[in-house]
């Protein structure tokens, strides 16, 4: 079975299947520096995490993109005050363009539920 969350014409934000979770990119506000920026993200992948059942303990895999690598030091100081210390997930990042240059950051997360 396989169950959507947050479904629009494009994308759902959410899909469900099994017991597993993949949310779609989720980016922070424009204008926003890498730190707020990096923060929204991590809220909004909280949020998702909570409506689908699960929560950041239970998080497999995070794909992090950076539009200038640059920016990985100050991501990373919210990343690592954000992360379950005692279940990190496997993680990647890379310096990417992103789908608009205000965006600094996008992160994709899967879960266990």
């Amino acid at each position: 079975m396989i169950t959507r969350l947050e479904t629009g014409d494009r994308m759902s934000e959410a899909v469900i299947h099994g017991d597993t979770i993949y949310l779609a990119g989720q980016v922070g506000e424009p204008g926003d520096g890498i730190i707020a920026q990096t923060m929204t993200c991590l809220a909004e992948i909280e949020r998702l995490l909570a409506l689908a059942g699960s929560d950041k303990s239970k998080i497999l895999m995070a794909t992090i993109w950076l539009a200038d690598i640059a920016d990985f030091a100050a991501m990373n100081s919210v990343w690592d005050e954000w992360v379950d210390k005692a279940n990190p997930p496997a993680r990647a990042t890379s310096e990417a363009r992103l789908a608009a240059p205000e965006y600094l950051v996008e992160i994709v997360i899967t879960a266990a539920k």
